[in-house]
């Protein structure tokens, strides 16, 4: 009977550990809806300041990191969500989904579609971080990497949005709004490689102009590690 009794209590622990945990996952999804907006409403406005809060935040113990925001990462991944559930709405089914030549035979659904967009805009804040942090002389590791990689993460969000609000323009049948999706795409490219000279100016005190060869180089380096990937973007 002890036995039983044991086993009946520990089951019970573990049930209220199970509503527990849920409960503290459905205000955290909830929570999104109000931090989602500030975090890009503040990115938006002030991206340099955003920056600095990330590598910040990182200094602090877990549990008080980005505790008015979202964290980088997770902001990128809810804008890419964003970005195709808009996607969804106004075009439908993406034709790579249903496709099987080349490379979008490896996109099976929606989900592994957001994955793989997911790993492509990714790619900007890695190479940006990786390049940050050999321009500083800096070991190669995970600590020395984490902090220039949140930090990109910041504009690495919206500058998904709007190239895939600007994608999403580009397929429509009307030419204005094809012409308006091409000219957002362009405007979303100047935005963040304008950020990207000016925070590598910053970081590492050198000219505007050497800068802009940094950042310059980085973005090839993103283009041409996406290269074979470029029809899974739009």
């Amino acid at each position: 009977m002890a036995v039983v009794a044991k086993l009946c209590w520990n089951r019970r622990m573990n049930f209220m550990q199970f509503l527990k945990s849920l409960d503290d996952l459905l205000y955290e999804i909830m929570t999104w809806a109000v931090f989602y907006p500030v975090t890009m409403w503040r990115t938006l406005r002030r991206p340099w300041t955003m920056m600095e809060y990330a590598d910040s935040e990182l200094e602090d113990s877990a549990e008080q990191q980005f505790t008015d925001t979202l964290s980088p990462p997770l902001f990128l991944l809810l804008t890419l969500l964003l970005s195709h559930t808009i996607e969804l709405a106004v075009l439908g089914q993406n034709p790579l989904v249903a496709s099987r030549d080349g490379l979008a035979s490896l996109i099976t659904d929606n989900t592994s579609l957001l994955v793989m967009r997911l790993l492509v805009f990714s790619s900007f804040p890695l190479i940006m971080a990786v390049r940050m942090v050999r321009k500083q002389k800096m070991a190669l590791t995970r600590d020395t990497l984490k902090q220039p990689f949140y930090s990109q993460c910041y504009l690495a969000a919206p500058f998904a949005l709007l190239i895939g609000l600007g994608a999403i323009g580009t397929q429509l049948p009307w030419i204005g709004l094809q012409l308006a999706g091409l000219a957002l795409m362009g405007v979303a490219l100047l935005w963040y490689g304008g950020l990207q000279s000016r925070w590598f100016a910053r970081k590492l005190g050198v000219s505007p102009l050497h800068a802009f060869w940094i950042a310059s180089v980085g973005m090839v380096e993103c283009v041409v590690a996406i290269a074979l990937l470029a029809p899974l973007i739009v």
